[in-house]
């Protein structure tokens, strides 16, 4: 069992180096993501996510969560603990096998995966430097190991998981006997993940620690082909729900000398990213491997008895997994835009715009009093936030032209805004009291609305 390789895809038509450094310089500037420990020097491939970062993955595992357990009754969900017994990884092979072949380079002192060397006909080179003095492949585990209790020895050894499924594995008995499921079922977790990657990068795609949006869904053998099909069908509908074009993805078949040895299949649901076509989840059919090898390794139980034909089987599963901070990104990169609007003066001028999908947006409606020194007006604004808070996150805001305002809000993709103006206050027409002005951030189009009828109106536009 190896760590899944990147795999080489072309770079995306659609977008080049500089919008990345774009990406990245709006997550900081607008509180999306941070390099982690930033004040001391940060530390390779660890990122902490700010204000809105932390709303926008929250949206995103509430959805998964909605969709992938909420929605469904043959669906149930599991917290497993980071650090596990070692057993668990002697069995599931990971302390053995979970590795991927190091190579230094000897004239920039950069260690690298060895499948980031390149060859342009005249043998393997450094990627940073050009150079050819290099080292041969060693195995390098993934993991990071550390010790449980007062003493640190061989006898208290075990790892931060690599991966959120084994828990579930250990704990199906358990959580079949408690939920009653009948074949098929599955188990879903969202869980933080650690792997001491040789060479982290672009930007938050190859982290050291990560979270995993995780489902086994056990079957019986005969099931496992089609469940395959159907999870991957599933998931791609997920993505073009939360808002990601259907012409970014794309679905790689592994070929068999690159599924791991226990799967009969597994496909990779693929974005095109700013740096080209990378993997964002994977859908293998698992077999009973890994039931199978815990059974063994620890001696208990792991089977199904079938009532109706009184048969007792190890079931196979098929495991849609996906990575929070890489949909993060993608969705970051989905939404990026830069179009032309006119400012107050009726000057065009560049707007920056994150097209998130409302359902995925971490703010989902900014309320603007038209001024802040016209008492009624702030008061009325106010009441309004009020009123929405319990209901979805709104942010207020009275400082600047109110034409900046929209420009903030769209630079953090908030789809709705809200002003309060003196037709609210039924200064101009008796009519328009307790209406305020809706507007859309994609279209930029205004209409008034009646007070009593926001949160349906943006409740329904944001499901």
């Amino acid at each position: 069992m190896s760590a899944p390789s990147d795999s080489q895809r072309p770079p995306s038509q659609s977008y080049g180096a500089a919008s990345m450094e774009k990406i990245v310089s709006l997550c900081k500037r607008r509180g999306f993501i941070f390099q982690s420990s930033e004040i001391y020097g940060g530390l390779n491939g660890l990122w902490d996510y700010g204000p809105l970062g932390v709303e926008l993955k929250r949206n995103l595992k509430n959805y998964w969560w909605r969709v992938m357990v909420h929605e469904r009754d043959d669906v149930v969900g599991l917290d497993g603990s980071i650090l596990m017994n070692r057993a668990v990884w002697k069995a599931s092979g990971h302390e053995d096998t979970f590795s991927d072949p190091m190579v230094d380079c000897r004239s920039c002192k950069a260690r690298l995966r060895a499948d980031q060397l390149i060859d342009k006909g005249k043998g393997r080179q450094c990627p940073n430097c050009g150079g050819k003095d290099l080292t041969e492949p060693r195995a390098f585990n993934l993991m990071f190991k550390t010790y449980v209790g007062a003493t640190e020895d061989e006898s208290s050894v075990t790892y931060l998981r690599p991966e959120t499924a084994q828990a579930i594995f250990v704990q199906f008995k358990n959580v079949l006997e408690v939920s009653r499921k009948k074949l098929p079922f599955g188990i879903a977790q969202i869980g933080k993940a650690f792997r001491n990657e040789i060479n982290p990068r672009n930007f938050t795609f190859r982290s050291r620690e990560f979270e995993q949006m995780e489902l086994e869904y056990f079957c019986r053998a005969e099931e496992g082909m089609k469940l395959l099909e159907y999870w991957k069908d599933e998931r791609l509908k997920f993505y073009e729900n939360i808002g990601i074009a259907r012409d970014k993805l794309h679905v790689l078949t592994v070929p068999d000398e690159e599924r791991a040895f226990y799967s009969k299949g597994t496909y990779d649901i693929e974005y095109d990213f700013p740096f080209g076509r990378q993997e964002l989840e994977g859908v293998a059919y698992r077999t009973d491997y890994d039931l199978s090898q815990h059974q063994k390794a620890s001696g208990k139980s792991l089977e199904y008895f079938d009532e109706e034909t009184k048969q007792k089987f190890i079931p196979h599963v098929v495991e849609p997994s996906a990575g929070v901070d890489r949909t993060v990104l993608a969705l970051i990169c989905e939404a990026y835009s830069e179009d032309q609007a006119p400012d107050e003066k009726g000057k065009m001028e560049t707007r920056l715009v994150l097209r998130f999908h409302p359902r995925i947006a971490p703010i989902k409606c900014a309320v603007f009093p038209l001024l802040k020194n016209k008492e009624q007006l702030v008061a009325k604004a106010k009441e309004i936030v009020d009123l929405l808070r319990p209901q979805m996150f709104v942010f207020y805001d009275e400082s600047g032209a109110i034409g900046r305002r929209y420009r903030r809000q769209d630079e953090i993709g908030t789809p709705f805004g809200l002003t309060v103006d003196f037709e609210t206050l039924g200064e101009k027409d008796a009519s328009l009291r307790d209406t305020v002005t809706l507007r859309e951030r994609d279209s930029m189009k205004q209409e008034r609305v009646a007070i009593k009828d926001l949160a349906n109106i943006l409740l329904s536009r944001i499901a």
